[in-house]
């Protein structure tokens, strides 16, 4: 259990609706491993969301395990100090990123977090120039975060959380705002941070093409985990996506296009590298 990082088992999460409880986990059980690469997807209100913000703390669940980074948050004795360690270890970026950023300079932006923690002002030079470095900002070191663009924004805001030293990141909707040359960057961000610096990355998502990049893809629909797999093992049961309100990536869609009307491809690509390439071979198969 060592290399566990997150540990959930039969974990249940209401809100309080005037006199009712409305269930919106029921019963998610699953392990996640330190420096995995994690997709979550559901439909709206499906619960993704909430199990992202109890990972964090910000949510605490009714029953059920809920480990964390060595922290139980299951645990009757929880106290508020044991919340704010475990945030020095799990960070969440957010959807709008104009509503993370708290500073008019972006370098001050991302010591932030750093100097809430008391680490010592060197240290602080040191990490707030590397985060940058990092998620290609750099040069805007001496900019005002208002007037960047929203990829820009959300890149500082991840600086802010690189900075912070944190062995897992959690993207919440965290590309749902922006255009798509803006995804791009944050998506290619936080894929170098799971490569290069190992760090356990949890992306929630709606985007199919932003999953198909990660390593494993869990889906919660109404509260439930619905499959967990391999980005192939999953999109090859379009139906089954389909039905709970899900697409697929447009290159899985159009190869099952092409074999409902007689085309004969093997194979699930996921990617439109993968897709380009078996159809490529198809054709090459015909005129062979």
């Amino acid at each position: 259990m060592e290399d566990i990082l997150i540990h959930a088992k039969d974990l249940w999460c209401s809100y309080e609706e005037e006199e009712n409880s409305v269930p919106v986990l029921r019963g998610i059980s699953v392990d996640i491993r330190r420096g995995e690469y994690v997709a979550i997807l559901g439909h709206n209100g499906s619960g993704k969301s909430t199990f992202a913000k109890l990972l964090n703390g910000i949510l605490i669940p009714q029953s059920g395990e809920l480990t964390v980074a060595g922290t139980d948050l299951a645990s009757p004795d929880l106290t508020d100090d044991d919340i704010f360690a475990l945030r020095r270890q799990v960070g969440m970026v957010f959807q709008n990123p104009d509503n993370q950023l708290v500073a008019t300079i972006v370098e001050d932006d991302v010591a932030f977090g750093p100097e809430n923690l008391g680490v010592p002002s060197a240290e602080i030079r040191r990490r707030v120039d590397e985060a940058l470095a990092t998620v290609g900002m750099s040069k805007y070191a001496k900019h005002e975060p208002h007037r960047l663009s929203g990829g820009q924004k959300q890149r500082v805001a991840i600086a802010g959380l690189i900075a912070m030293m944190p062995t897992c990141m959690i993207f919440d909707e965290s590309t749902a705002m922006l255009d798509p040359a803006g995804r791009r960057e944050v998506i290619e961000t936080f894929e170098k941070l799971n490569k290069e610096q190992g760090i356990t990355v949890l992306t929630i998502t709606h985007y199919m093409s932003e999953a198909a990049r990660a390593d494993r893809v869990i889906v919660i629909d109404d509260g439930r985990i619905l499959a967990d797999g391999t980005p192939r093992e999953i999109f090859a049961d379009a139906e089954r996506l389909v039905a709970a309100g899900l697409d697929v990536p447009q290159c899985t869609a159009l190869i099952h296009a092409l074999r409902e009307k007689g085309v004969a491809l093997e194979g699930e690509p996921v990617t439109l590298e993968e897709c380009a390439d078996l159809i490529c071979r198809a054709l090459e198969g015909k005129n062979g």
